[in-house]
This record gives C-alpha cells, sequence and structure tokens, in this order.
C-alpha cells in the first residue's frame, strides 16, 4: 500500500510540473508598425521604414530614444505603440520562461540599452527587438524590417533629415529629479544637456502619453 501510495504521489508531482512547465510557455510575437505612409508603397518593394517591438507575456517591448543614461526600454500594449501606426505582426516561435524570470531577463536588457544610446543606423528599436529575439528563440528578425538602417549605414545620406528622429521620448517616471541632475552631472565633459523645467518632467512625443508608456526600470549592477 505505501509503496502504491508513493507512486501516486510522485505521478501528480510529476504532472504539476508538467503543467508548471506549459503554463510557462508563451508566444514570442514581432509586432511592426510604420513610420510613413510612403511604406504601403516601399513594403511591397522590400523597404520602408518601420519601427518594432516584442510581445511576450501578453506585454510589448520596445526602445526608444531619451536624454539620459538609463533604459530607454519600454512596454505597452501589444500593437498599439503610441506615435506610431500597427502593420503586422510576426510569430517567432515560443519560450519556456515564467513571467517574473522574463521580467528579470528584460531588467537585464533595459540595462544596455539607454534612451541616450540610441543610433538610427547602428543601435535602433529593430536591432533591440532583434536582439530579443535572438537571445529567447535563437531567430532573427525578416530581413526587411531593419534593411533601411542596414542601407543607411553605407551610406546615411540615403535617410532623408525628416525621419532622424522617429522614437518614443520620455523620461523614465521612475527617475527622480535628483538622480535626473546625478546624471547630467556625470555626462561627457563638452556635452550640452541644459533642459528648461517642462523637458525635465517629461520627453514625449506628440501622440504618447505618460499612461501609454511605461520604461523599464534597469537591473542594478552589484
Amino acid at each position: 500500500m505505501g509503496t502504491k501510495s508513493n507512486f501516486n504521489s510522485t505521478s501528480q508531482s510529476q504532472r504539476e510540473n508538467t503543467n508548471n512547465k506549459d503554463n510557462n510557455n508563451t508566444n514570442v510575437v514581432l509586432n511592426v508598425y510604420d513610420l510613413t505612409p510612403l511604406n504601403n508603397y516601399l513594403y511591397w518593394l522590400g523597404f520602408g521604414i518601420f519601427h518594432s517591438g516584442i510581445q511576450v507575456h501578453g506585454k510589448e517591448y520596445g526602445f526608444g530614444a531619451h536624454d539620459f543614461p538609463s533604459s530607454g526600454v519600454f512596454e505597452v500594449e501589444p500593437r498599439k505603440c503610441p506615435g506610431f501606426m500597427y502593420r503586422t505582426s510576426v510569430s517567432l516561435g515560443q519560450v519556456n520562461m515564467h513571467p517574473s524570470e522574463f521580467r528579470t531577463f528584460i531588467e537585464n536588457m533595459a540595462s544596455e540599452y539607454h534612451g541616450d544610446t540610441y543610433h538610427l543606423i547602428s543601435k535602433n528599436c529593430n536591432h533591440f527587438t532583434d536582439d530579443i529575439s535572438g537571445r529567447l528563440t535563437g531567430k532573427r528578425l525578416p530581413g526587411w524590417v531593419n534593411r533601411l538602417a542596414r542601407i543607411g549605414s553605407l551610406c546615411s545620406c540615403l535617410l532623408p533629415d525628416s525621419i532622424q528622429v522617429t522614437t518614443v521620448k520620455q523620461l523614465p517616471e521612475y527617475h527622480s529629479e535628483d538622480e535626473v541632475t546625478d546624471s547630467l552631472s556625470t555626462a561627457t565633459p563638452g556635452e550640452s544637456m541644459e533642459l528648461d523645467d517642462e523637458q525635465a518632467k517629461c520627453l514625449l512625443s506628440p501622440l504618447a502619453t505618460t499612461e501609454d508608456v511605461a520604461f523599464v526600470k534597469e537591473a542594478q549592477v552589484k
């Protein structure tokens, strides 16, 4: 009787472990947005000017620019990134990762992607989503998503001035004014980063609000 009881207990534990692993499975989805109506024509030629975000566990994560050496990774509702026109979604596979484990992962990513390091050609939102996809699933983004940056790296004069800044701009709300002052005081000598009171409170794109965008607080370096 004791052996049978132990067997049943072990079987139940194994089923619970399997169910827990299944519950942690989540789709990894790339959500792509248009930055210009010209994409309606360029898209069919394999080109376009795009923003992208990665959707995991029901939230979408993107990378945007601001003027401070702190996290530029932000969280929004899937397919609703403010300031951009949603175009399509691409499935990148699945990953087995508990939400809390993923939160740690994305906070570590945030420490590598500061808002003041954003660069249209070498470190843009599509580089960020490509990096996440590679780390989570081993897959890279479809080539057309970031093709313009690759072309621009060969000849930046091909990029019109009007698209040099196409990012969500917002001061991460978890930073106090004292922290911002400290960040500015550690900036490279010779760099001018003067802000008036309104700019110090919040740097936003015209179509974004503080309710739409939440910056991910980066992992603290130990």
